[in-house]
This record gives structure tokens, sequence and C-alpha cells, in this order.
């Protein structure tokens, strides 16, 4: 899936489509992490580059649109936009809510809402700049489906605003309607599996019951009608499940619709 960030960010497409609504376009790469070292140790250490290249990005009025491999990266990205009342909306198939004392599958990734909402991993979060958490309440977890039994417990118990599966529009504009009564702008985290495996298979771990292109688009488009969007990521696309190009094309009109809902904080 890191091979899937690199692709986003060299495509040439989805630059001209982010240009063409009125962004400068430039990038910056974070560098990888020490290979000999640990997995979890590796990441965290991208998550602390990518908050100082954040904090950077936003301390120029810039936008910061992440390509990232893996749902860790939304540590860094929030930790440097610097806000301490900012909201999430995260699409995804899966919940991303483990505690390390309830995961079995020793997959660092799926541990991302979690850690983001302040469970887990307690002394490695603190050594994040700026990482704040974000209350439950204040995330909308949109596309949901994919999950084993304890998640779902785990997920029914949490305080999260949860649009589960192939959700519909109305349902969607209720959850942020109760989102905006307490926030006002919001990170947008939209890892590609969240799109139904029919309609494109953005990595082995797309599952069917998801939303389609047309509704996800429409969905992105009512947080930018309802929120400042300050940061977003694209995240978890592996080209190696995408021979006809499909999950490529729905990230370039994902980029898009993104850049049309972005804050522009010279405004």
């Amino acid at each position: 899936m890191g091979l899937g960030a690199a692709r986003l960010a060299a495509d040439e497409d989805l630059r001209d489509g982010v240009s063409a609504l009125g962004w400068r376009v430039t990038n910056e790469e974070i560098a990888p992490a020490e290979g000999s070292d640990a997995e979890i140790r590796r990441t965290i250490d991208l998550v602390r580059r990518l908050s100082a290249q954040v904090s950077s990005a936003t301390a120029d009025r810039a936008f910061p649109l992440v390509l990232a491999g893996n749902c860790n990266s939304s540590l860094g990205t929030v930790a440097g936009c610097g806000d301490d009342e900012l909201g999430v909306v995260w699409f995804d198939a899966h919940a991303d809510f483990d505690d390390p004392a309830e995961n079995t599958s020793g997959f660092f990734d799926v541990m991302s809402l979690a850690m983001l909402t302040g469970r887990g991993w307690d002394a490695l979060r603190a050594t994040i700049p700026g990482h704040s958490p974000i209350p439950e309440t204040n995330v909308v977890l949109a596309g949901v489906r994919d999950m084993e039994p304890y998640q779902r417990r785990t997920l029914e118990a949490s305080d999260l605003i949860v649009v589960p599966g192939a959700f519909d529009a109305a349902a969607f504009e209720s959850a942020l309607r109760e989102l905006r009564s307490r926030v006002s702008c919001v990170y947008l985290h939209v890892d590609v599996d969240v799109l139904d495996v029919a309609e494109a298979q953005a990595n082995e771990y797309a599952a069917p019951g998801g939303p389609s292109l047309d509704r996800l688009l429409r969905c992105l488009r009512l947080v930018g009608e309802r929120f400042a969007v300050v940061a977003a990521a694209i995240t978890a696309y592996d080209p190696a499940f995408d021979p006809d190009d499909r999950t490529l094309f729905a990230a370039r009109r994902i980029a898009a619709e993104i850049a049309a809902s972005a804050h522009h904080r010279d405004h």
C-alpha cells in the first residue's frame, strides 16, 4: 500500500484535477524510516515526521492532502493541524478501532482510529508533536462493515457516530448534523477500501457492502458544505489489486472532490 501512495503522488491526472480547482500543487515526500527498525517504531517515526511537515504546511497557509499507505498517518496529520477543536470524518470498510489489549492480528494499522481518539499506546502517542486525542463524540465513521465480533462489540460500546455499510446520503447527513453541533472544522480521512469491492478493489482487505463511488463523492461534498475541511488523506491503495485502474480512477475523483471542499486558509 506504500507503493500506492507513491503512485498517486506521481499521477499527473490526479494533480491536474486538483490544479483545475484553483490549487497550486506541490509535493513533499516524508523520508523513509530506518529499515532495520521494528514496524511500530518505523511507523511512529514516520508519524512524527509527518506531523512536522503538516505543521509547516499549515503555517504556510497550505492545505495538507496526505497520500499514505496506512491509516496511522492520521495521527501525524491531525497532530500537525494544531487545532484543539477538530472533528474527524473517517471513511473506511474497517473500524481501525482495536485497542492493543484486545487485538489478535498484530496489525498496527487496525489501531489507528483508537489511537487517534486516545486509546492504547499512551507512551508512543506522547512522542508525537502536537498530538491531542480527539473525543469519540467528534468522529463520524462511515462505511464500516468488515469486522470481527469483538471489533463490533467495541464499536457498539463507543461514542463514535457510526454510519455503517452502504450508507445513504440521508443517514450520513444526519450524522454530520450531530457532529456540526460540536465542531466546525474537520480532518477528512478516506481509506479507499471504503468503496464496495464491486466498484473498485483498493487492496487485499476490500469488502462487499460498501458505497458506490458516486455516493461517496456526494457525501464528501456534504462534508465540504457543512465544515471547514482543514486537512485530508487518501490511504490504503495497493496497485497490485487494481489491474484495470478502477481504484486509481476513483482516487483521482476523490482527490478532486477533496480539493473542491478544502478550506483555503487565506480566506
